[in-house]
């Protein structure tokens, strides 16, 4: 009988445990099934680029007045009145107030050839200012008569830059669209939407090119062309 009690409870373990990997089998096989289901997502990734060449309408320069005195108060008094000069002529030349900027303001101590002892004082202003290129020559013209020491520049640019670089943008899109539906001609997929597009935007140096100068009478300034780029990163879905 206890012999008999044994096997009933064996075959009733062993029936136990068919139907746990019954169930166990009967979830996994679905998982595995819509995974192998499951279609790869094809995209074609590019990259197009845009660019509009223009000449630039506008100038920067950099104008320092430097002065030197025998005292720190007197070198710095007097440079004050040389830069208040100066700018007062930049704003006669046409040079607006809002595109005046004072870049440094600076003190230093002059010394003696073995640099053991002070013997004077330099002080200096620069300011930034921006104009048409039109009036360039005749606003460096007016700064140096003031009293300027120093000039640097100019660095050119478009007043209507944003908008030209707009313009780029939507020939880097028409470029990347020429460039997605080659390449899916070539692998024999169908092009399909646009699934994401990623900005990103390179300025082009100034290019000389000989123009007429902006003043005859005054410094010459040749405007030269200049480009304006932008870049995009386009990804198409692809069947």
């Amino acid at each position: 009988m206890e012999g008999m009690t044994r096997r009933l409870r064996s075959i009733l373990l062993l029936s136990a445990l068919l139907l746990v990997g019954s169930a166990v089998a009967g979830v996994a096989e679905p998982r595995l099934g819509r995974a192998a289901d499951t279609p790869v997502k094809k995209t074609i990734t590019v990259t197009g680029n845009g660019s509009v060449t223009t000449v630039p309408d506008r100038a920067t320069f950099d104008f320092t007045v430097e002065t030197r005195a025998a005292t720190a108060k007197a070198a710095l008094a007097k440079n004050a009145d040389d830069a208040g000069a100066m700018i007062a002529a930049l704003k006669n030349a046409g040079v607006a107030a809002a595109d005046l900027r004072t870049g440094q303001v600076s003190l230093q101590p002059q010394m003696n050839e073995k640099g053991t002892d002070v013997i004077g004082y330099v002080a200096s202003n620069t300011v930034e200012a921006k104009t048409a290129l039109a009036k360039a020559g005749a606003v460096v013209d007016a700064a140096v008569a003031a009293g300027a020491n120093g000039v640097s520049g100019p660095m050119l640019s478009r007043s209507d830059t944003d908008a030209l670089y707009r313009d780029a943008l939507k020939s880097a899109v028409a470029d990347a669209a020429e460039k997605a539906k080659a390449l899916a001609g070539s692998a024999g997929l169908t092009l399909g939407g646009v699934q994401t597009i990623v900005e990103g935007s390179q300025a082009g140096p100034p290019i000389p090119f000989a123009q007429k100068a902006a003043d005859a009478a005054s410094t010459p300034i040749e405007a030269g062309t200049q480009t304006v780029d932008a870049v995009v990163t386009v990804t198409y879905a692809a069947g």
